[in-house]
């Protein structure tokens, strides 16, 4: 019994899962609009419990469904067995006359509920076969689960249809119909559990499709039953017995005169008129109203028939007799479809689109009609006309009568065009009507009469599509929903294609006829499958998402099946190839059958509007002026009828004339009240004045905050506020687009959007509260900032609903996106800055709100069809599900160190976790199969919620810092988060094993690339030795047999990047294992040449680098095509790249083949490099900005090595020694990808202009391309030597020469005026000087936030003061040897201004200065010295505080000393000084700043030492002795240290320079 409880709740929960979500959410849109406090927070409470309580039972109610699956078959079995029980004691009760209704039960109700409860179970049912012929049993349970749930609501509704029917036969027999449903059902499902256990069996399959078919008999039986309907059944066979007279081959003559038999047939057609009108309207009325106007229907169509057959037989010739024929069956068609429309509408009244389909049936008969009308009656001219046009008038007032539904598909001002468009062309029939009638021009009175009725009948319609949308727009109405599918679309297509269908088996069918009928087939199958594929990326319902996929397929291969026959029958047009295209046509229908059936689910269909007695209305105006538009004219048609026939009537003239006027002014006033009531524009206006006194609010507010007389709300909290503000702005920013969207396009939704769900309710509140939160901010500044922020929210709203309202949803005017676009900023700034006050102050409630809603969107109905690839999609959430990792980390580490940052690192996570989840959909739409995208999905979910705990342990410890079981519960938390992070990880990999794959290959062959350049450097530097005695030859084979491989393994890469994503995994993991194979053996290789020959080392290292490099390209490109079409440019790249990689792959062949030929290797070296060169110079030239940007120095500093490479070649070009050429090859290779690198990342600065940018590629372009032939000139020289040939090296090097000039040009360009040289020691000291300063600031923040030691030796290691300190060392120490440099230019310079000698004099003479600056440099280098011990001797505790701040003090001493020795000898005003000054006082400046930090630090501890007295007398004598001792002998101690100073001092002051003596002095 437990399961079976179980497996229902898992059904029920699905539902109330749904509603409560929706609940959830109006909850939290309504808190913003309380303006009771505590009501107000007590429920924003009670909705962010019960958002935590759905996310529990969403994940039990998932894990309860897989649990259940397999037993859900017979948990339906049980279900239908037990109704099918309760239909016999129903029959029993009735039997006994003890039948009774329920409460609430009326025969109106029960009837439409068992219309609808019918769709549901043939949608159930085409669903079941479908899970079925898939061989899923899980689903397969889950639709059997559906087909019981839908068949308990059909014999809930039989029941009380029986109940609620007087007639004990009725009642007998719908129980009668019900129980036959509930036992075929039975059967069904059983063969159903049978068929799945055998999937792909065929006699299965066929046995499951005879028996569904049995219940939808069984279904149609009992809607027959219906009352009502038995009627109409009737009138339809008797429609279809009557037609059967028109079959026969001839007619007895008539014993009627011609003129008796038109009299007859005019009065039997005025009469049919009548009845289908009278049917109409019955349909919409009771059961007995239904059958009586159906029963009189068939009796008119009778009598009508019967004239119609008497006409017939007044016809002479067998011509015209056919065509009354003919007219005659097209009238019994469209009867029947007038009467089959009737039924459906009286079983489902609420049905979408019925109404208007069941007014085109009464449409095409009033159309028939007058057809048959036209052709046989002989009337003076233009009286037929006017007889046709009154009946039309007649038909379509009944649109008028009550326009709830809509008529077409028009808007509101496509209404109002083709009112005009109209009035105009009635306007003149009118006119064309009085002139002929006047003038006896009949056939043109005919013509005028006929476009006047047509205008009219279009005038009509347009009125009443206008109405119902007014109607509609009305704020207390309630708008329509817009299905998922329109089932009328999927039955006219169904219709199509049986049809034609019949005609491609019909023997008399002709070749062009079977061609024609297979394009109607294509056509609307296509239809169907774009249809179901929508209805799937719609729809958030799994079930149904894959059932439409399914059928789709399903209807796409039979019809594929379908047109390979007809072109075999084109081909061929015999009897077999007939057969076998009748046979083919058989599992078409059925698919489109099943599909049709699925998509009647009233699930799906569409929720019409209910408009309130407040829209009706509205209506009434314009309803009422089309009333009388149409009464008029048809008074005006009577009134020209008779004048055509006696146009000297006066009387008739002027009544004429009355019609005429009262036509125009109905017009006149239909346009007017259209105008009026223009959807949406009265809520505009009152919108718009609630806004106006919202802003005025906050100016009065502003003034009081300038002048500081805002006084503090009292009443409630500051953070309430904050919540009110962030919930009021997150309401407004989620209806900014369904505004606009209603603006551009739909009047009719203006309304409501802007009254009901918008303005008024949210912003007063969001006024109030942003003015309350203003007044407790104590920050003026803030304060100010936030009202102004708040006031232009209102401002660009108001903007936007001016727009709106000048818009009103007409497409041709066309909203501004401008308006949209400032609201949507202005909502982001104010929410930017409610979220950084929020977690400044440890509020996190709306952050977790945010979270929330993320993960609730995740399950949210339909989205659009997702733009890009799952691999796109993929890409980004492995990103920021990567950066959610790292957040997490540093929250753990601020939550030890500095816990007031976790506010921030928590909105940081938050927006991390909007954009995973905003990801996930989309990806979980485009991944493989449905059950990834659901588990990628249900992943997503789960870590929001741990994101959520989170985020609120954050707040908790932000709030007590010091609380050890808080801080303890946020580890916790993020462990789990991390946890469930990988979870989310490992469900993208699934998704999409292959292109997860290429993306692990592409890291493991960035990680081999940085490994080979390692061991180019070890190569360079000659430390890259053989081991034992190996010889190269030991390892070629090698080499040449796993480069092989790679070939192979690429060609098997490119095959799969279009195949699955298992094979594509196989691939890339296979090429990344074999290209570590082929490295490690060329790094073996390499080595056994001896470290003797590096240059031939590093030639055959790079070869196999230039390998790794295309297949690290081709990889990207494989992941990049993964699942394309083959005519798409992802796959057209890589196609190139694997050109390249075979191109690299043989180049590292041949390398390996020439290594050792002493005559061939340099040459084989230059056409690698030439290769090399060529392939980055395409990288260079594709339009893909790089991955990161660089300065113009940096670029520069790139340009001199080919200056260097360029002598190498022209020397190499000369001496023709492969030595030389091979050192060529190896240094061209670096300089020129280096160049061109740096080229590119200087040119996509974000400074660079774009013309600058483009200068700088062209040169670099140039330079690349000039030093290209060069090489190849070399390569030349080098096959055959000549003399001519060197001769002509020159010019190929001024020519690369040239191109550098212009490179550097160009780089100047890029930096303006402020270029400096970056090899200038000036500008390097300056910039190490700045960069140590830097450090040495940060170091002594670090040191005055230092907490006192309980211990003076023992470090505190939680604190980074270590770190700071070591990190200020190594700056000064960089800056010392930028130093030494600048120094040692310097000196050159004033050697070669004369100002020192160049020789040295004698030391003793000129002692510390003898050099100059650069012994001022010495000087700086042997204080950094000293301040690098004493750091590391504070590090390790071995120091004290005292020495780090005399080493520091001694740092700043000798950079002022350098720099009175730089001001001594050089030019005062040169650029280079001022800036080397500047550099040197903040290296001053920062050391002071250390200085006094370690100063600070060293009082705190004189605090910290505790001394612990001991109790005894003689022991605390003893203490006081030994400290007295040791106080007198540190005095003594300092005394001597003074001394030493003041000596040291005096000694060096002897050697100074008279010059520098003033300037120490001064």
């Amino acid at each position: 019994m437990l399961p079976r409880a179980s497996r229902a709740s898992s059904g029920s929960t699905a539902f109330l899962l749904g509603s409560l979500l929706h609940m959830g959410t109006a909850a939290k849109a309504t808190v913003p609009t309380i303006t009771d406090q505590a009501s107000a927070m007590q429920l924003s409470q009670c909705a962010k419990n019960l958002a935590a309580a759905l996310a529990e039972l969403r994940t039990a109610a998932q894990k309860a469904q897989e649990a259940c699956g397999p037993l859900e078959i017979d948990s339906a079995l049980g279900l239908v067995q037990s109704l099918e029980r309760d239909l016999q004691e129903a029959k029993a009760a009735a039997r006994d006359g003890k039948l009774k209704p329920l409460p609430g039960e009326t025969m109106e109700k029960c009837a439409q509920d068992l219309g609808n409860s019918t769709k549901a179970v043939s949608s159930a049912i085409a669903h079941l076969l479908g899970e079925v012929a898939q061989g899923n049993e899980n689903y397969t349970g889950i639709a059997a689960r559906e087909v019981a749930q839908a068949l308990r609501s059909l014999s809930q509704a039989a029941r009380g249809v029986a109940a609620s029917t007087p007639d004990p036969q009725a009642q007998s027999a719908m129980l009668e119909c019900a129980s036959d449903v509930m036992d075929k059902a039975n059967n069904l499902i059983e063969e159903a559990r049978k068929a799945v256990a055998k999937p792909g069996d065929p006699e299965s399959q066929q046995r499951l499709a005879q028996v569904a078919k049995a219940v939808s008999q069984a279904l149609s039986r009992c809607v027959n039953c219906l009352p009502g309907q038995r009627d109409v059944d009737a009138a339809i066979r008797m429609v279809g017995e009557a037609s059967k007279k028109l079959l026969a081959d001839s007619f007895p003559p008539s014993t009627k005169s011609f003129q008796e038999a038109q009299s007859q047939l005019n009065q039997a057609a005025a009469g049919l008129n009548q009845s289908a009108n009278e049917l109409v309207q019955a349909s919409r009325g009771t059961p007995q109203d239904l059958a009586k106007s159906s029963g009189k229907f068939g009796q008119d169509f009778n009598e009508f028939l019967q004239a119609g057959v008497e006409m017939a037989s007044q016809s002479p010739n067998k011509e015209d007799q056919a065509q009354v024929v003919s007219n005659l069956k097209s009238i019994s068609m469209s009867s029947s479809k007038l009467l089959l429309a009737a039924k459906a509408l009286s079983a489902d009244p609420a049905a979408p689109n019925l109404k208007n389909q069941l007014a085109a049936a009464a449409r095409a008969v009033t159309d028939s009609i007058n057809q048959l009308i036209t052709m046989c009656t002989q009337q003076a001219p233009g009286q037929k006309e006017c007889d046709n046009a009154l009946r039309e008038l007649e038909t379509v007032k009944e649109l008028l009568e009550n326009p709830t539904q809509t008529v077409n598909d028009m808007s509101y001002f496509n209404c109002l065009d083709s009112v005009m468009e109209n009035s105009k062309v009635l306007g003149e029939s009118m006119a064309g009507i009085s002139q002929n009638a006047k003038n006896s021009k009949l056939p043109e009175f005919g013509d005028s009469i006929s476009a006047a009725s047509k205008a009219l009948c279009g005038l009509t319609e347009a009125a009443a599509q206008a109405a119902y949308l007014v109607g509609v727009s009305d704020p207390n109405s309630q708008a329509g929903q817009q299905g998922l599918v329109d089932p009328t679309q999927f039955a006219r297509a169904n219709q199509a294609i049986q049809m034609a269908c019949q005609n491609l088996v019909d023997p008399a069918c002709t070749q062009s006829q079977v061609l024609s009928a297979a394009t109607i087939v294509a056509k609307h199958t296509s239809a169907l499958c774009n249809t179901c594929r929508l209805a799937s990326s719609r729809t958030a319902n799994p079930v149904a998402k894959r059932q439409f996929v399914q059928s789709a397929k399903e209807v796409a291969n039979s019809t594929a099946n379908l047109v390979k026959t007809i072109k075999a029958l084109d081909g061929e047009f015999n009897e077999e190839n007939r057969e076998r295209c009748r046979a083919a046509t058989a599992p078409l229908i059925e698919a489109v059958d099943n599909l049709t059936a699925f998509a009647s689910n009233p699930e799906f269909a569409t929720v019409p509007a209910q408009i309130s007695p407040e829209g009706r209305r509205a209506m009434e105006p314009i309803v009422s002026s089309a009333k009388t538009m149409l009464e008029s004219s048809a008074g005006l048609i009577q009134t020209a009828r008779s004048l055509a026939v006696n146009p000297k009537d006066p009387p008739q003239w002027s009544v004429l004339a009355g019609h005429s006027r009262t036509v125009s002014d109905s017009i006149k006033k239909l346009i007017t009240n259209m105008r009026d009531k223009a959807p949406g524009q009265r809520e505009c206006d009152e919108a718009i004045e609630v806004l106006n006194r919202c802003m005025r609010e906050v100016d009065q507010a502003s003034l009081a905050a300038i002048s500081q007389q805002l006084a503090p709300r009292e009443d409630i909290s500051q953070e309430a506020l904050h919540n009110q503000m962030i919930t009021a702005v997150q309401e407004i920013s989620n209806l900014i687009e369904p505004v606009a969207s209603a603006a551009r396009a739909e009047a009719s939704q203006l309304g409501h959007k802007v009254t009901q769900e918008w303005m008024a309710q949210y912003f007063e509140p969001l006024i109030m509260a942003a003015i309350g939160a203003a007044s407790k901010t104590p920050n003026h500044q803030q304060q100010m900032n936030l009202l102004d922020q708040t006031k232009t929210l209102a401002e660009s709203a108001l903007q936007m609903l001016y727009t709106a309202k000048e818009a009103g949803g007409n497409p041709k005017r066309g909203a501004h996106g401008c308006a949209v676009q400032m609201m949507k900023e202005a909502v982001e700034d104010l929410t930017t800055t409610l979220n950084e006050a929020a977690s400044a102050a440890g509020v996190v409630g709306g952050m977790v709100d945010s979270i929330t809603q993320a993960i609730n969107q995740l399950d949210e109905g339909p989205m659009g069809e997702p733009e890009g690839t799952f691999v796109d999609y993929q890409t980004t959430m492995v990103k920021t599900a990567k950066a959610i990792a790292v957040t997490v980390q540093e929250m753990v580490t601020k939550s030890t160190t500095n816990p007031d940052e976790l506010g921030t690192l928590a909105n940081q996570l938050t927006n991390d976790y909007g954009q995973l989840a905003q990801e996930a959909k989309p990806a979980a739409l485009t991944a493989e199969n449905e059950e990834i995208g659901s588990h990628i999905k249900h992943r997503v979910q789960e870590l929001g919620h741990g994101c959520a705990a989170l985020v609120t342990k954050a707040g908790a410890l932000q709030c007590s810092p010091s609380d050890a079981y808080t801080k303890k519960e946020l580890i916790e938390s993020a462990r789990k988060v991390s946890e469930k992070v990988s979870h989310v990880l490992a469900a993208l990999q699934a998704g999409n094993r292959g292109t997860q794959a290429c993306i692990t290959a592409a890291s493991a062959v960035s990680g081999i690339i940085a490994d080979l350049d390692t061991t180019i450097m070890f190569a360079t530097a000659g430390t890259l030795n053989r081991e034992n005695s190996e010889t190269f030859a030991d390892h070629r084979e090698g080499i040449l047999k796993t480069a092989k491989a790679l070939v192979e393994d690429t060609k098997v890469l490119v095959q799969n990047a279009t195949a699955s994503q298992e094979k594509l995994a196989q691939a890339a993991q296979s090429s990344v294992s074999t290209i570590t194979r082929l490295a490690e053996v060329v790094k073996l290789g390499a080595a056994s040449l001896g470290s003797e020959d590096p240059e031939t080392q590093v030639v055959l290292i790079n070869a196999v680098k230039d390998v790794a490099k295309a297949l690290g390209d081709l990889i990207g490109a494989t992941k990049a095509a993964a699942g394309k079409a083959g005519d798409d440019p992802a796959v057209y790249q890589l196609k190139n790249s694997a050109k390249v990689m075979v191109t690299n792959v043989t180049s590292l062949l041949k390398t390996v083949k020439a290594v050792e030929d002493e005559a061939t290797k340099g040459t084989r070296a230059l056409e690698a490099t030439i290769e090399h060169i060529r392939q980055e110079l395409a990288v260079f030239s594709s339009p893909v900005p790089p991955a990161k940007v660089s300065t113009p120095e940096d670029f520069i500093r790139m340009t001199k090595g080919i200056t260097m490479a360029t002598a190498k070649a022209v020397a190499a070009g000369n001496s023709c020694r492969q030595e030389d050429v091979i050192a060529t090859a190896n240094l061209s290779r670096r300089a020129i990808a280096d160049m061109l690198r740096a080229c590119k990342e200087a040119a996509y600065h974000p400074e660079v202009s774009g013309d600058v940018r483009q200068r700088a590629l062209r040169f670099g372009k140039e330079c690349a391309n000039g030093y290209l032939e060069l090489l190849e000139h070399v390569l030349v020289i080098l096959q055959k030597p000549t003399h001519e040939l060197k001769q002509q090296l020159a010019g190929y090097s001024k020519r690369v020469a040239s191109s550098v000039t212009e490179l550097i040009q160009a780089a100047e360009a890029m930096k303006g005026t402020e270029w400096v040289d970056p090899e200038d020691p000036t500008v390097i000291a300056e910039n190490e000087l700045l960069g140590a300063a830097a450090a040495i600031e940060a170091a002594a923040k670090k040191l005055e936030q230092l907490k006192p030691r309980a211990k003076p030796k023992q470090a505190d290691e939680s604190l980074n003061f270590e770190e700071q300190i070591l990190e200020a060392a190594k700056s000064i120490a960089a800056a010392t040897s930028a130093l030494v440099k600048a120094a040692s230019a310097a000196q050159r310079e004033l050697v070669a201004q004369g100002k020192v000698g160049a020789i040295p004099a004698n030391a003793v003479d000129d002692g510390q200065w003898s050099q100059g600056l650069i012994s001022a440099a010495r000087m700086v280098a042997a204080a950094t010295n000293n301040l690098c011990e004493a750091a590391n001797a504070a590090v390790q505790g071995h120091a004290s505080e005292e020495k780090l701040i005399s080493s520091a003090k001694q740092v700043a001493a000798s950079t002022a000393q350098l720099l009175v020795a730089c001001k001594v000898k050089a030019d005062h005003d040169s650029e280079a000084m001022k800036r080397l000054q500047a550099a040197g006082n903040a290296v001053k400046r920062a050391s002071d700043n250390l200085v006094k930090a370690a100063q600070k630090a060293a009082a705190f501890q004189d605090h910290d030492e505790t001394v612990v007295v001991k109790e005894k007398m003689v022991g605390g004598i003893a203490q006081i002795i030994a400290a007295q001792e040791e106080m007198l002998r540190k005095e003594r101690e300092l005394e001597e240290a003074r001394k030493k100073l003041a000596m040291i001092r005096q000694q060096q002051y002897k050697f100074l320079p008279s010059e520098l003596r003033d300037e120490e002095q001064n």
